[in-house]
């Protein structure tokens, strides 16, 4: 029976929480293969993960060196045979009821290029949710010309799921060892995208609040230089692959203007001279890429805020990035 659904799990010493992930992709039966990466685990991810696929038959367990997440994303990619591709963190997990609606909608629908679900943050420590939708169409298949999110609203790799022939026309492959890569998979096909779905249910569940998770802003920083690398893969792509006439460049546009936003504003907030030198070399980076979207950007709110001159535009800064992490609920 051919899977409806692969979904990819990258796992590195996950033993505390895998538990919870896994056993949420259960319930999805025979119409869904799961395929479980252990990235080189030190601690007991990897005996768990081979007891799941003793127990379960559509579970299929892959060992590997320690290659990141992007290279644990890209060996299962290669060995992937459902008709739709999700990706699930070892630290997430998906609703139940959700996960269901999903299959049901992947079974029984027309095929198409994305499905878009929502998804929550999940601070389990607050014990905080923020549910994150889209006003995106409802129950009709359609292209970008509809696509018109509102600001704070992106497609980031917890709401989209892609047939599994877009990512093989995409040729995605991520870069190894490299924090932030699920942008560019998110990105880069969806250049190839041409049918969209929105089946609003609370699919994804984005747990946050662990000092060492890649989103938090201290951690963030510290693997800056990661950051900055994803960050120009995008302008580069955007700039050698990306025209007016393409349906999606518009949406795309928006998404590399948040992403150097966000890079930039943590530069920002460090403060320091290395890290204001490395600011201005992104900016220099796309203007000399892509001097229409420069100028485009710096023309923007967002670019202009995050340009603004001297301490006193960097507290101002600072204190925006606070306000809309209170709004929206990030990291």
């Amino acid at each position: 029976m051919e899977k409806i659904l692969t979904i990819i799990v990258p796992c590195y010493n996950s033993a505390e929480y895998l538990e919870r992930c896994v056993d949420s992709l259960l319930g999805g039966g025979k119409r869904v293969e799961i395929i479980l990466v252990d990235d080189g685990s030190t601690d007991a991810t990897g005996a768990m993960l081979d007891g799941y696929a003793r127990d379960y038959q559509n579970i299929q367990v892959i060992h590997q060196e320690n290659r990141g997440h992007g290279g644990a994303i890209n060996h299962a990619l290669a060995v992937a045979s459902g008709q739709y591709v999700k990706i699930v963190d070892s630290d997430d997990w998906l609703d139940p009821n959700a996960y269901q609606a999903v299959l049901n909608f992947l079974t029984g629908h027309e095929p198409v290029d994305l499905l878009v679900c929502n998804y929550l943050y999940d601070k389990l420590a607050l014990q905080q949710q923020k549910r994150v939708k889209f006003n995106l169409p409802v129950g009709e298949t359609f292209g970008w010309d509809q696509v018109k999110l509102r600001p704070g609203q992106y497609l980031m790799l917890h709401a989209i799921i892609y047939r599994r022939e877009v990512l093989v026309e995409s040729g995605i492959k991520l870069p190894e060892k490299v924090s932030y890569d699920d942008n560019l998979f998110v990105f880069e096909p969806m250049k190839y995208v041409d049918t969209i779905c929105y089946l609003p249910v609370d699919l994804y569940h984005y747990y946050t609040g662990r000092d060492d998770q890649s989103v938090n802003e201290q951690v963030m920083l510290r693997k800056i230089n990661q950051q900055l690398l994803i960050n120009q893969k995008m302008i580069i792509f955007y700039a050698a692959q990306i025209g007016e006439s393409d349906p999606c460049q518009k949406y795309l546009k928006y998404y590399l203007e948040i992403i150097t936003t966000i890079s930039s504003v943590i530069l920002l907030m460090a403060g320091d001279r290395q890290s204001l030198k490395l600011k201005r070399e992104l900016w220099n980076f796309l203007k000399v890429y892509d001097y229409a979207t420069y100028k485009s950007f710096r023309k923007r709110p967002l670019g202009l805020g995050v340009n603004l001159p001297g301490r006193g535009g960097r507290r101002v800064v600072t204190r925006l990035y606070q306000v809309a992490k209170k709004i929206y609920a990030f990291n």
